[in-house]
């Protein structure tokens, strides 16, 4: 028999039992499966049992790793987490199918959200400020998947970031530049690519007299600075009441007197909201979105302004007028993760809006683009 089966066996013979496993109750189902065991082995297997029914069971050592990011299970034999490097393939592994399962509905029981067949994904928050993102098999190959997002531990500086090579001497100045003139702006990227590191870093240069009120989907932005309040969004319950979105908090957030009005990631109707706020004097707004480019910004704008209801010309106008810089971040295939482009909004003929670079980054090279005097011009 084998330790996998093992741990099965007595998991399956203490499943009658609502307490907790202890070395008498682990020695005794030993016992009644004809196994001899020492002391440590009894003990282990104590510990490996508590750890399905506490926290994130086999996967706590992994979330315990310094700077990890993620942790990805794709079905009960392949185990990743990305810790800065890239995604790194890890030697845990589950017994089956069936303990994948039970893993994501008792974490998603835990965020207080159901998970089964007739409700076969989760996207919840855990008491740790983890972001989990579940489906069930069959709907999902290899098994079943569970997606962790571990938040930052801390916030890091731009000294910290430059260090690590993130960011050149050149796009420190830059930055430092863009929050003292209180310019509104646009942190781009892919998923993964350090915008809420790079943002949060931002906000810590804010003056300390001003108040910071943030705004996210779930909370990650934990910037380094003596007044900040956040308003975090909430899905339905189980009976389907109780949502609060994202737009719902930033007209509230407008209500609180912020000197900066943070949304963490512009993903939806709350874009229409950011805008009209960014242009009724709230100055030095910002937040983040996921896109291609620089470039590919306005049209991200558009569409995410357009499903909420504004007409194409609308989106434009008001971008034209409330968002001045795009920071663009991008991360490389061995996962350095680094300020690509800063770019200016400029109009067209037809009026549409357009990102033009201002500022490139290639390694610890500045390059300088058509948008520069624009830029020159802003944080003069």
């Amino acid at each position: 028999m084998t330790q996998r089966e093992l741990v099965e066996r007595i998991r399956q013979r203490l499943a009658s039992d609502p307490s907790e496993p202890t070395a008498h109750s682990v020695a005794a189902a030993l016992r009644a499966e004809h196994q001899l065991a020492g002391s440590a082995t009894v003990l282990a297997l104590v510990d490996e049992l508590r750890r399905e029914t506490r926290g994130v069971g086999s996967l706590e050592p992994l979330l315990a790793l310094p700077g990890v990011t993620d942790v990805l299970v794709n079905g009960p034999e392949e185990v990743y987490f990305d810790r800065g490097r890239g995604l790194e393939k890890s030697s845990i592994q589950f017994g089956d199918e069936e303990s994948v399962r039970r893993l994501a509905q008792r974490l998603a029981a835990q965020a207080g959200r159901r998970l089964d067949d007739a409700s076969p994904w989760v996207d919840a928050r855990l008491g740790d400020g983890t972001r989990l993102h579940a489906v069930l098999a069959p709907l999902a190959r290899p098994g079943s998947l569970i997606s962790l997002r571990v938040p930052a531990r801390r916030s890091f500086s731009l000294d910290e970031l430059a260090a690590a090579g993130s960011l050149s001497a050149v796009a420190v100045e830059h930055i430092q530049a863009i929050v003292a003139k209180r310019c509104a702006f646009i942190v781009s990227g892919g998923t993964g690519s350090g915008k809420t590191t790079l943002l949060a870093a931002m906000l810590g240069l804010v003056d300390p007299d001003e108040r910071i009120v943030i705004v996210e989907d779930a909370t990650e932005l934990r910037p380094d600075h003596p007044h900040v309040v956040g308003l975090e969004a909430r899905p339905a319950n189980i009976e389907g009441a109780g949502l609060v979105t994202v737009r719902d908090l930033v007209r509230q957030a407008l209500r609180m007197r912020p000197d900066r009005l943070i949304v963490g990631e512009v993903r939806g109707g709350e874009v229409v909201d950011l805008l009209a706020a960014l242009n009724t004097g709230h100055e030095g707004g910002c937040g983040t979105i996921h896109a291609n480019s620089a470039a590919d910004v306005p049209a991200r704008f558009e569409a995410l302004g357009v499903a909420a209801g504004m007409p194409r010309e609308a989106v434009h106008s008001q971008l034209r007028s409330s968002l001045d810089l795009v920071l663009h971040l991008a991360r490389a295939a061995d996962g350095t993760r680094t300020v690509e482009q800063i770019a200016v909004l400029d109009a067209d003929e037809s009026g549409l809006v357009r990102c033009e670079p201002a500022l490139a980054f290639d390694g610890k090279e500045a390059v300088w683009g058509p948008g520069h005097d624009r830029l020159t011009a802003l944080l003069e």
